[in-house]
């Protein structure tokens, strides 16, 4: 019978028993090796950026963005940890089963699926209390589900002032919030849109919207908060700010622009580290290579140390165009190629690590954020943190 390869390696590489933190999101069936890569969420730094986003906002409610499975921390785990924080006022996700498994999850702030919808998967949310996007005629369907439910069912209204993606175009959006105002049994909660961010464009979108939303309230059609902010328009738009802001990546503590790290705005701490262990260690002589099609081949004797992780696990192939890693305190260099489940760092002439040794590929420390590997390697942040395996475990601290 052939051995996969990280049964091999717990049988025959002796290491350290590993327990590290826990995992409230891995089921108890689970048998992963010591071996096998890990992710760690560190919820005083979540609560740290919503301080800081909250601060930045002047106090306004904050709707956590939380979609892609909570940026890869974990979605339930990311929400059970917000969630007591009085700044939030609820959740956003973008798929329907995302929604479901936060009210699975004990989530009792309201949650709003940005995502789309058939008729029955209409009902079935409303029937949970999830909160439905809404942006095309479908107040009668709505009014029969509220009927059917006894009920009310809460909405949010989206607008497309110019991004193009979803959203009722701004020329048509009055007719189609006033028709469903104008039902006794459809709430509009919130009425949004989204930033194209660019700079010169972005003004414009904000004057449709807001001249939308006052020729609607003069008109006495109540449409509950406006909410327009995202992380990017925390740092270059207050004025957008209105009744809520709506942000993803700043709330897990990583700068989506590069200028943004310095702008002095909001200090935020990334709330999630990549970590993995070193599998093996050998010894190249001069010449002999290392990765597929001999990408590496060693200048002199030198000494390189295998890593159980690679771009299966979300680790991105293009971290050997400058990325580092982290092991015993010191930085070494990604070489050779990242494959499915390995890396290679090399290490230099003397064998300065062990099987076993933990490798941070990226955490909350200076030199090995999120946002440093992104400027190594040109990847981009929201790729380093939504692209994380889904099955490796989440380790809170």
């Amino acid at each position: 019978m052939k051995t996969c390869r990280r049964s091999f390696v717990k049988t025959m590489i002796a290491s350290p028993v590993f327990s590290h933190g826990s995992t409230p999101q891995t089921p108890a069936a689970r048998h992963d090796s010591e071996f096998d890569p890990w992710i760690e969420v560190y919820p005083a730094h979540l609560r740290h950026n919503v301080l800081e986003v909250g601060r930045r906002a002047g106090g306004r409610p904050i709707l956590a963005v939380i979609k892609n499975n909570g940026y890869g921390l974990g979605l339930a785990t990311v929400a059970h940890i917000l969630e007591p924080m009085p700044q939030v006022a609820g959740f956003a996700v973008v798929k329907l089963d995302e929604a479901h498994t936060l009210c699975d999850a004990g989530i009792r702030k309201p949650v709003l699926c940005m995502g789309p919808f058939g008729g029955k998967d209409l009902e079935d949310a409303a029937g949970r209390g999830i909160r439905p996007m809404i942006y095309t005629p479908a107040g009668t369907a709505l009014e029969r589900i509220a009927a059917r439910l006894h009920g009310t069912v809460p909405i949010h209204v989206c607008v497309d002032t110019g991004i193009g993606r979803v959203g009722v175009p701004f020329r048509q959006a009055a007719s189609l919030v006033r028709d469903l105002a104008a039902r006794k049994t459809v709430v509009i909660e919130g009425i949004m849109m989204t930033f194209t961010e660019d700079p010169q464009f972005d003004a414009e979108q904000l004057r449709r919207f807001q001249s939308l939303c006052s020729e609607l309230t003069s008109a006495g059609v109540q449409v509950g908060r406006r909410h327009a902010a995202s992380s990017f328009a925390l740092f270059q738009r207050p004025e957008s700010f209105l009744d809520m802001v709506r942000p993803g990546m700043a709330l897990f503590g990583v700068y989506s622009d590069t200028a943004f790290r310095g702008a002095a705005i909001m200090s935020l701490r990334p709330a999630v580290a990549l970590k993995a262990r070193v599998i093996y260690t050998k010894k190249l002589a001069q010449g002999e290579s290392a990765g597929y099609e001999r990408a590496y081949i060693a200048a002199r004797d030198v000494w390189v140390a295998t890593i159980a992780v690679g771009h299966a696990d979300g680790y991105p192939r293009a971290a050997v165009k400058g990325g580092r890693v982290r092991i015993r305190n010191a930085s070494y260099r990604v070489i050779a190629s990242v494959s499915a489940s390995h890396t290679i760092v090399e290490i230099g002439p003397e064998p300065r690590v062990q099987v076993g040794d933990i490798a941070t590929l990226f955490d909350a420390e200076e030199g090995s954020r999120p946002e440093d590997l992104s400027a190594e390697t040109g990847v981009s942040v929201y790729d380093l943190t939504m692209h994380l395996g889904a099955l490796l475990p989440r380790r809170v601290l």
